[in-house]
């Protein structure tokens, strides 16, 4: 069981990345899945989540800039982060939904001033 992150990096205040956790070794489309972030010193929080059917979840601080979205062919979830603030910044991880525990090793998001 793996995932993988990718597409995090150093983006100014106002742009956009997109972030892909590729999974193997879970059955990709029958899970809800997460998108999570933790800057130093704070506790983990989750950022988006969709479930099997494509129904979504968001936070009101990243409600209308944050898209989660899935791809069950190439077992993919995305987050696309547009209007990224500073306090954006953080270690973003994907996750298989509770109550299974796994988790991927995260990409790191920097939104500088």
């Amino acid at each position: 069981v793996q995932l993988v992150e990718s597409g995090g990096g150093l983006v100014q205040a106002g742009g956009s990345l997109r972030l892909s956790c590729v999974a193997s070794g879970i059955a990709f489309s029958r899970n809800a899945m997460g998108w999570y972030r933790q800057a130093p010193d704070k506790e983990r929080e989750l950022v988006a989540a969709i479930t099997s059917g494509g129904s979504t979840y968001y936070p009101e601080s990243v409600k209308g800039r944050f898209t989660i979205s899935r791809d069950n062919v190439k077992n993919t979830l995305y987050l696309q982060m547009n209007s990224l603030k500073p306090e954006d910044t953080a270690m973003y991880i994907c996750a298989v939904a509770p109550p299974s525990n796994i988790w991927g090793q995260g990409t790191q998001v920097t939104v500088s001033s």
